[in-house]
């Protein structure tokens, strides 16, 4: 070609991909391996826009790199698909999820190989195929027989509108995060994972890890160890990590959800206590630790300090929290910033205090602030849990050759009145045969109707594309063993919440002999994300988002679009989407094509002077000495996930 034409040469070397497949991963010896993969997307109607695009480039980038390197790379891809968003599009349109599903991905995939992605397609996996939930029950199996899968009533987040259990981090200023609707505190019996099981390893494990900073701190912080001592204040069992300023304790607050809260009360306080813990339910934890007014009330109860025998009021605040600690603290507002504030809009009285030893008044203690893992959602559209229960309201497991619980048909995709998922309305499916181990008889029991979160499905997924297709295990060993820990993974959510999950995960199934090792991730790059021209966030609400293939179509290429993401800022950063700079980015690949097509003219000419090829020998050499510095600037740059230096420094 005499000019640089992105769609012509792209279209070309994408169809030689699709007919030979060269990105094939098999495992190997003589070589050493890399695998690496991203944060897989949720394939939504949308499809991909230029923030997936980062995503992926940088995945494909540093996939090339290694395999120009003649190491054996592994890059996968795959589908998080479970969710509310395809659920509630089945509830409007009354599209079958499924079928939705299938569509959105068929245009994901259309759209990764339009942007020429080196991706093993033979390991594709898709979370909502029972090829793979089928795996995602055995894991809920695993936990369960090993007590990490349990039931417990608590308050749980509760949108009306879409009739399910929200985790914490779905609540946003006291809104669901895919409605927008008011939420409310409710009373429910629900799944758990225990990782708080692991909660100390999963802490002393984290300074180790190739991880951002930010990342490893947000996971301590979440984690949040406190070591300190219970004491009892007349059966209000308080925790605290400063038990020697007991002296200085002139009041107890517990936290609105507190059990025995109703036990505390007198006639003269119990509607205004009730009505403020009404109120309380209703903020997220955030922001009750963030609300810098200190509100609450006096339930009418005292308590006798045993340091001083002073007997103490004690109120309900919603600073204190019910799941850390024993949700009541003791206040000590001479030495506590958020104790004094409150002591003050109270009126309460502030006592300095010298430090005294407490073994007298209490015993040590080691506490979280992280909860254990609820897993239950009110959703038609997730992983069915493998549980049925019998006339007595006793969980039993499906055993695993009934695996997998297969997603009924339905007609009607809305929760019912009761807050049950819809799967509650597939009668057929609801009762099932299973031998009663307690009773020693074959009994009908009646399935469980709440799915999985889909935090579970993916916190095994890196392990799949390890052996995708395979029939009798979640994961190969062999196959485990030669590919994974996953060498690099890349992503822009969920720094808590998947991260933290998929280590638990893998720390659980290697106590059980599943898994040869205890990390699941080497390396990990955390990138910002690619915001639209003003500065806000993409979102298809919005109307601001930028479909990838209308920039390819317009002319400029795969090859400009993936190139301007790497140059537009460094990774860790958020950036803006600018128009004009892929322009920018278009006109260097084009000057990079002539320079190679023009040097290729003139060093295939015969016959040149002698005089003529002493001074071209002399500009080759020039030429290669700039080169191997730019590769070596680039290669160093690759190396530090430097991208938008590493293109600069091919411009310069």
């Amino acid at each position: 070609m005499d000019r640089y034409e992105p769609l012509k040469i792209e279209a070309k070397w994408q169809k030689i991909w699709e007919e030979t497949q060269p990105f094939t991963a098999h495992e190997t010896t003589g070589q050493p391996k890399k695998m690496l993969a991203e944060m897989f997307p949720y394939p939504s109607g949308a499809g991909l826009h230029v923030g997936h695009v980062r995503n992926f480039t940088i995945v494909d980038v540093l996939t090339r790199f290694y395999a120009q390197q003649q190491q054996n790379v592994l890059r996968p891809f795959g589908y998080d698909t479970f969710g509310l968003p395809a659920e509630n599009y089945a509830i409007k349109t009354g599209i079958s999820p499924k079928d939705a599903t299938k569509t959105n991905i068929d245009n994901f995939r259309k759209q990764a190989k339009r942007l020429g992605y080196y991706i093993d397609w033979s390991r594709e996996i898709n979370t909502s195929d029972p090829e793979y939930y089928r795996w995602t029950q055995w894991c809920f199996s695993e936990l369960y027989k090993k007590g990490l899968a349990y039931q417990k009533e608590s308050y749980q987040w509760w949108c009306p509108e879409d009739q399910t259990v929200l985790a914490n981090e779905q609540v946003e200023n006291g809104h669901c995060w895919r409605c927008g609707h008011d939420v409310e505190k409710k009373k429910m019996k629900q799944w758990f994972f225990k990782i708080t099981a692991y909660a100390d390893e999963l802490l002393s494990e984290i300074d180790a890890l190739d991880w951002p900073d930010k990342i490893k701190t947000m996971q301590k912080n979440w984690i949040g160890k406190s070591t300190g001592a219970e004491i009892d204040f007349d059966n209000i069992k308080v925790f605290t990590t400063r038990p020697d300023t007991i002296k200085g304790a002139t009041f107890v607050v517990v936290a609105p959800e507190y059990p025995q809260l109703e036990s505390l009360l007198t006639d003269d306080t119990r509607e205004t206590a009730l009505a403020y813990k009404a109120a309380s339910l209703k903020k997220s934890e955030i922001e009750r630790q963030e609300n810098k007014e200190k509100t609450g009330v006096f339930t009418g109860s005292y308590v006798t300090n045993p340091a001083t025998n002073a007997k103490i009021p004690v109120y309900v605040a919603d600073y204190v929290l019910a799941g850390y600690g024993t949700g009541a603290i003791m206040a000590v507002p001479a030495m506590d910033e958020r104790d004094r504030a409150f002591a003050e809009a109270h009126d309460l009285p502030i006592v300095e205090t010298e430090l005294v030893a407490w073994d007298a008044y209490g015993t040590p203690k080691t506490t979280y602030k992280m909860r254990d893992w609820l897993i239950s959602r009110q959703r038609y559209w997730g992983c069915p849990i493998p549980i049925a229960y019998d006339s007595k309201g006793h969980p039993h497991l499906i055993p695993e050759d009934q695996l997998p619980v297969i997603i009924p048909e339905v007609a009607d995709y809305k929760p019912d009145h009761t807050g049950r998922s819809a799967l509650a309305k597939a009668t057929d499916w609801l009762k099932v045969d299973l031998f009663n181990e307690e009773t020693g008889q074959v009994e009908t029991m009646t399935r469980e109707t709440d799915t999985l979160d889909g935090y579970a499905c993916s916190s095994w997924y890196l392990w799949r594309y390890a052996s995708p297709h395979d029939t009798k295990h979640a994961w190969d060993p062999e196959a485990i063993k030669y590919w994974e820990p996953v060498d690099i993974y890349v992503g822009a959510d969920h720094a808590v919440a998947h991260l933290l999950y998929v280590r638990f995960w893998c720390k659980f199934f290697a106590d059980q002999g599943y898994l040869p090792f205890r990390e699941p991730i080497k390396k990990l790059i955390y990138h910002g994300y690619i915001n639209a021209p003003d500065g806000k966030k993409m979102s298809k609400s919005k109307g601001n988002v930028i479909d990838p293939l209308d920039v390819i179509n317009d002319g400029y290429g795969a090859d400009t679009l993936r190139t301007y993401e790497m140059f537009i800022g460094p990774v860790e950063l958020d950036a803006a989407w600018d128009p004009r700079s892929v322009g920018g980015v278009y006109r260097f690949l084009n000057r990079c094509y002539n320079l190679v097509f023009n040097t290729a003219g003139v060093t295939a000419v015969e016959g040149v002077p002698h005089e003529s090829r002493v001074g071209e020998e002399n500009s080759q050499q020039d030429l290669r000495y700039v080169r191997n510095k730019v590769i070596k600037k680039v290669t160093e740059d690759i190396y530090k996930a430097n991208f938008n230096t590493a293109v600069a420094n091919l411009m310069e």
